[in-house]
């Protein structure tokens, strides 16, 4: 059951994938950000949701399960969206389910970027792809990203010190965004 007076968190997972360190790194941010500060928390697993989304190119067609995802994706006070790297950019059916999504619904809504990969050379991926997406949708891209990779996880969990403590301070710089009114939308600003 919601709280309408609590924070919504939404955490979007791009990995194709379970187990996914791309999971764990999202549901490690919106646990952060709850700690802080009261909030629901709905993890959306592409691993889960995707096969839905293959071949489907109108939001009527959208199964309900995928229907769900989307409804919540725009209903998200935050937003988390995080994506595996694949040839140097986020997961094809990631952008397939942002395709979806309405185009004002995220308008002003903060969003907290993070990334994994095999290595620390596509940590670039959060500012040039990630945070371009999001502002096609004029969302209000949070000024950390986090970025981790396959050596910063152990048993399904972020265990590097630096990942850890970078999860900490995008917390602490998401909370100034959070609980404001965003501004009226007008068509003209698309």
């Amino acid at each position: 059951m919601t709280h309408p007076d609590r924070l919504r968190i939404v955490a979007v997972s791009g990995s194709l994938h379970r187990p996914s360190s791309t999971t764990a790194l999202v549901a490690a941010l919106a646990d952060a950000v709850a700690r802080r500060q009261g909030a629901e928390i709905e993890v959306i697993e592409l691993a889960e949701v995707g096969p839905s989304l293959a071949g489907v190119l109108d939001r009527a067609e959208l199964p309900a399960s995928a229907e769900r995802a989307i409804r919540a994706i725009e209903g998200a006070d935050l937003l988390i969206a995080g994506s595996p790297v694949y040839r140097a950019s986020f997961t094809g059916l990631f952008k397939h389910l942002f395709d979806f999504v309405d185009q004002r619904a995220l308008t002003d809504v903060p969003v907290l970027l993070a990334a994994t990969g095999g290595s620390h050379r596509h940590a670039l991926t959060i500012e040039h792809q990630l945070r371009p997406l999001f502002a096609f949708f004029q969302a209000l891209t949070l000024p950390v990203g986090v970025y981790a990779a396959s050596e910063d996880f152990a048993h399904g969990r972020v265990r590097c010190p630096a990942v850890l403590e970078r999860i900490e301070a995008a917390a602490d710089r998401a909370l100034p965004y959070l609980g404001r009114v965003p501004a009226p939308v007008r068509p003209a600003t698309f």
